[in-house]
């Protein structure tokens, strides 16, 4: 038996769950620490777990994305574990860096929703409510406004949650022998 990976089966590997997984993950753990109901923690510690789970993972997912023909997830994929990756690099950013960094990172997810239309509901509303918490956290960061910067933070939550049932229906898909997690 071949190790090649560059057979069919590579090609045919879809790394969609995976990336689905960490992305849900991720804006999870960031959105539920940019909200300050986990005593002690702040946006900024989520900066650890965003480099490794979403940036490096969500990257890798993208480019075997990209392998098997998938342009939609491979740049969401890949632009987002980017995004995560520089966000954990710069941790000390000035206020206005920051939050001019959110603000064009919105314009990304806007476009990867604008993208998403034809792929159903899920898609829409992942990448939906990304584009709304970045552009509320970029204006709060920008104006100095806790309150909607959390709202922001609550909307990145409930976006990881749509993107971890995501994973989660693609993954259990037929596996009890009927569609137990409805994606459509």
């Amino acid at each position: 038996m071949s190790n090649d990976a560059s057979g069919a089966n590579a090609r045919s590997a879809d790394a969609g769950p995976l990336g689905h997984l960490a992305l849900g993950l991720t804006l999870l753990a960031y959105g539920l620490l940019g909200t300050g109901v986990l005593s002690g923690t702040s946006s900024g510690g989520a900066a650890a777990l965003a480099h490794l789970v979403g940036g490096v993972t969500l990257f890798v997912a993208g480019l075997w994305q990209f392998r098997g023909g998938d342009r939609l997830n491979g740049t969401a994929f890949t632009a987002l574990g980017a995004f995560w990756a520089t966000w954990a690099a710069a941790g000390s950013a000035g206020k206005n860096t920051a939050g001019l960094f959110l603000l064009l990172w919105a314009l990304l997810a806007l476009t990867l929703t604008a993208a998403s239309w034809g792929a159903g509901l899920l898609a829409r509303l992942v990448y939906g409510l990304l584009t709304l918490s970045l552009l509320l956290g970029a204006v709060g960061v920008l104006g100095s406004s806790s309150g909607t910067g959390k709202v922001g933070a609550w909307l990145a939550a409930a976006s990881g949650l749509a993107a971890w049932y995501w994973a989660t229906a693609a993954l259990t898909e037929g596996r009890w022998g009927r569609i137990a997690l409805p994606v459509r």
